[in-house]
This record gives C-alpha cells, sequence and structure tokens, in this order.
C-alpha cells in the first residue's frame, strides 16, 4: 500500500509543502557509543534562528468555469443552504465569460528557508514558491525583503532566491549529510502554520527513503515535528551546518505524525551551485533506459547476485552510443562507484561532472567488460531511440509450449490489427494462454518480442531456436526484451522442466 504523503498548503495525497525535518549527525567512531540526550537545545538555537527565514508568496488565481467556491455543508433543512446557493450562483463564472471577467483573487501561501550568503542568497523548495507572482523573505528579526529567483529545480524540488539587505544576514553552513546515522539528533527550525521561528528536535529515524516523488530520490527521515509551512526550511544537526532540507511528511491528517522527509545537503549543494551559477541544475546523462535486475534476470545472465542496471534502451547519439554500451547490458559500476541496483544508476550519473571520462563495468555475455564513457548533460527533452525498418520475414505462427505464448511474424495485416508502427520488428505475442509464465509476467496479445537472451529475433522460428538453447543449458528461465505498450522491458520467463513441444 503506498504511503500517503501531504503537500504544505495543497490539497493533495503528497504533502511536499509540509516539509519535514530529518535530524542528523556525523558519523561516530567504528565503535558505535551511546550519547546522552542534550540537556537543552536553547544555546544552539539561538544561535540558529536568525539565519532561518519566513517565506510568504503571493498569486494571482483566476476562477475557472465550472469551479471556484465549494458549497459549504449544512446540517438538513437549515437555513443558510439556500443563501450560500444563491451567493455562490451569483458569483460563480458564466459559460464563455471571458477570464477578464471572471472573479479574481490573491492567494497567499507559507514556507520556510535559510541563509546561505550574507549578502542575501535564501535556499527554500521549489514548491514553496512555484507559480508566485510576488515572493517576500521574512528574517528572523521581523524585516521583509521583497526575493528574486536565481533558479529553480522541479526534480529535486529546490530553489534559490536574492534579497538585497540593508546589513549583512547571519548565514548557517551546510554539513556533510553522508556522516549522519540513524538515530543522531537534529534540529528542525520554520515556519509552520505561519508560526515563524518554530524549532523542534528529534532524530534521523531513515536514511536512503526513497517515496516516489522522482528519479533522484534520497531523503532522509526524521521524527522531529514537521508541519504545513516547513518546507524549504533546514534541518540541522549538533554542530549547527544544515544536513537537510524538509520537504515532505507522511500525514494522513495533514498533521505532523513523526515521520518526515528532508533532502540531503550533499544533493543540495551541488544543485545550489549550479543554480547560483547557471539559473537551472546541470546533470550528468548517460542516455539510456534502465530496469531492474531481478532474480530471474540475474539466473537467466549468469549473474551471480541481482545487482546492477538493466539497460532496456539506448538513446541514439546520446553518450552510452558512443561508449558501445548496448541494450541488455547490465551496469555494474560507474565511475568507480558499485551500482547496487537500478535506483542507485541516475543518481550516481546525475551527480557526475559533465564532460569527464569516466569508466564503467558492464556485465555481458556472462562476464564482465570494461568500457569508457563520457558524461554529457542531460537535455531538457530526450531524443528517444529509434529503430530502423525491418524487412518482412516470411514465417508460420507458432506456439511456445510451457510459456503459454503464440506468436507470429509482423505482417501488413497484423500491423492494423495491432496497430504496430510501421518500423516496429521483431515478433508478435498473438495471444497469451491465462495461467501460464507469460501470463503472469503481464505480456498480452500485440506485445512484441524483440531480443531473447539479448539476441534480436525476426521470426517465431528464431524465438523457439533461442528458448530450446536456453533449455539446454539447464537455466531456470529465458530473458526477453519485449516493446509494449509502456515501452520496452526486459522480461523472464520460467522454464518447465520439461514442456515438450507443440506442433508449429
Amino acid at each position: 500500500m503506498r504511503v500517503p504523503f501531504r503537500r504544505p498548503l495543497r490539497a493533495s495525497v503528497l504533502v511536499l509543502a509540509a516539509a519535514l525535518a530529518a535530524p542528523m549527525v556525523p558519523l561516530a567512531p567504528a565503535v558505535a557509543q551511546a550519547r546522552s540526550a542534550p540537556e537543552s537545545f536553547a544555546d544552539l538555537a539561538q544561535a540558529l534562528l536568525p539565519g532561518v527565514v519566513n517565506i510568504s508568496t503571493s498569486q494571482t488565481v483566476t476562477a475557472r468555469e465550472g469551479r471556484g467556491m465549494e458549497m459549504p455543508v449544512f446540517p438538513p433543512g437549515s437555513p443558510f443552504e439556500q443563501f450560500f446557493r444563491d451567493f455562490m450562483d451569483r458569483n460563480r463564472p458564466r459559460p464563455g465569460q471571458p477570464n477578464n471577467q471572471a472573479p479574481t483573487r490573491k492567494a497567499q501561501s507559507l514556507g520556510s528557508g535559510f541563509i546561505i550568503d550574507a549578502a542575501g542568497v535564501v535556499v527554500t523548495n521549489n514548491h514553496v514558491i512555484d507559480g508566485a507572482d510576488e515572493i517576500t523573505v521574512i528574517t528572523h528579526d521581523g524585516v521583509s525583503l521583497k526575493a528574486t529567483l536565481i533558479g529553480r529545480d522541479e526534480r529535486t524540488d529546490m530553489a534559490v532566491l536574492k534579497v538585497n539587505p540593508e546589513k549583512p544576514l547571519t548565514a548557517v553552513p551546510f554539513g556533510d549529510s553522508d556522516k549522519a546515522r540513524v538515530g543522531d539528533w537534529v534540529l528542525a527550525i520554520g515556519n509552520p502554520f505561519g508560526l515563524g521561528g518554530s524549532v523542534t528536535a528529534g532524530i534521523v529515524s531513515a536514511r536512503g527513503r526513497d517515496i516516489q516523488q522522482g528519479p533522484y530520490d534520497n531523503f532522509i527521515q526524521t521524527d522531529a515535528a514537521i508541519n504545513k509551512g516547513n518546507s524549504g526550511g533546514p534541518l540541522f544537526n549538533m554542530q549547527g551546518e544544515v544536513i537537510g532540507i524538509n520537504t515532505a511528511i507522511y500525514s494522513p491528517s495533514g498533521g505532523s505524525i513523526g515521520i518526515g522527509f528532508s533532502i540531503p545537503s550533499n544533493i543540495a549543494k551541488s544543485v545550489v551551485a549550479q543554480l547560483r551559477d547557471f539559473g537551472r541544475a546541470r546533470r550528468g546523462w548517460l542516455g539510456v533506459r534502465i530496469q531492474a535486475v531481478s532474480p530471474e534476470i540475474a539466473e537467466s545472465l549468469g549473474l551471480k547476485e541481482p545487482s546492477g542496471a538493466m539497460i532496456s534502451g539506448v538513446n541514439e547519439g546520446g553518450p552510452a552510443e558512443a561508449a558501445k554500451i548496448r541494450n541488455g547490458d547490465i551496469i555494474l559500476k560507474f565511475d568507480g562507484q558499485d551500482v547496487k541496483d537500478m535506483r542507485a544508476l541516475p543518481k550516481i550519473v546525475a551527480q557526475s561532472e559533465i564532460g569527464k571520462s569516466v569508466p564503467v563495468t558492464v556485465w555481458r555475455d556472462g562476464k564482465e567488460v570494461a568500457l569508457q564513457a563520457v558524461v554529457g548533460e542531460l537535455p531538457e527533452e530526450q531524443k528517444v531511440a529509434s529503430t530502423a525498418p525491418d524487412k518482412p520475414t516470411p514465417a508460420k505462427p507458432m506456439e511456445l509450449s510451457g510459456l503459454g505464448l503464440r506468436l507470429s511474424p509482423i505482417t501488413p495485416d497484423a500491423r492494423d490489427k495491432f496497430r504496430l508502427t510501421a518500423d516496429q520488428k521483431g515478433v508478435l505475442i498473438t495471444e497469451v494462454v491465462p495461467g501460464t509464465p507469460a501470463a503472469d509476467k503481464g505480456l498480452k496479445a500485440g506485445d512484441v518480442i524483440m531480443e531473447v537472451q539479448q539476441e534480436e529475433v525476426s521470426s517465431p522460428a528464431d524465438v523457439q531456436d533461442r528458448v530450446e538453447k536456453v533449455r539446454k543449458s539447464n537455466r531456470k528461465s529465458v530473458l526477453m526484451l519485449v516493446q509494449t505498450s509502456d515501452g520496452l522491458h526486459w522480461v523472464p520467463l520460467s522454464l518447465a522442466p520439461d514442456p515438450g513441444r507443440a506442433p508449429g
């Protein structure tokens, strides 16, 4: 069951704006030692409060046709019901009414941020300032300063602002989030529910949390109280260093229940630097599509452990193509870092230096292969790899006994029936038998098998031959690259011990 998250000041299941605070502390010696709770956080809080700001934004909202105010809920027979109904009818935009005649209002929202440069550079969450017409930074001593946006990054939910203070502000430093351990004390300071200068304490509850908000999720989890309005505020360690940016909370009700999430400072630092230098985040790019390596995939390719990231597509003209990385390769190491699972690769590549030549280790043909790749810059719009037209290969329909697949070559009639593209190549699945391995993996009629065991196939006989070779090698599953309506996927299918052969 997916965890419900909530977004501050918005009616959404994901509460991102209700920033969370995750306490973290640097690593201790190899032998862990118990630490007593501080007698007081007062001295630390007093020193840090001036570096934390409230952020107020305003946005002009125009009522849309058929939307706007919602009817309050009244008890049956209430005399106020008709009064409010008449009022809403008078103020609701009429069909075809121009926007300039529709009711408008100023929507206000509040969030948090922190100062990283005494000259007036402020960090916050992107969702705190997203869509704002005006942004105001309010310092701890109550001074309001108009802010301009230096840059923002939706992928990591971060933004950098600039204000022009009359005197230098109090800045707080970034710390090393990699040193924070589960159980370390942390402080969260922010503006929950507009109550600026609020301080809460807790511990780091967990690390490396993926809350399904983007490809770079690697959140710190904390039990420090975080609520709506804390978004964009800092999470401090006991040295007074920012080790996280409070971003989201887990909350069925919208209030703190002790599960918050914070962007690690080691991710934030590089993004902030790029936003200041370029006005946008510049990320490393390899130009591949990837999928997880399941135990079945690992077994079918002779890999001892299901680790790494499997390539399910290579972008034409991208860095991976130039590095001779192939569809079906499993990337085990990138620039000297182990790729423990599929999620690790995008984070490692994104933080790599653009233009740098890095070593890449892939699993191919049952052994490790060393390659060299030059890291590119992630483009705004990635070009999808295309396939060249394939000459039709005459062949008979065929059934793969034991797998539950009935196959056919791609004919003009099949292209029309299953709405295949003119350049689609491979072998068409025309039927999937219920209760078979293929059905269990979600394959369906209209899907197309592109490769079997990382070798291209163009006819049902090709597929049959590859499957038989795998059976003779006593492997438990066969690996197929399948084009579905959702894209390319590597699908491992279990092989029956003695399936026999069905007539072709």
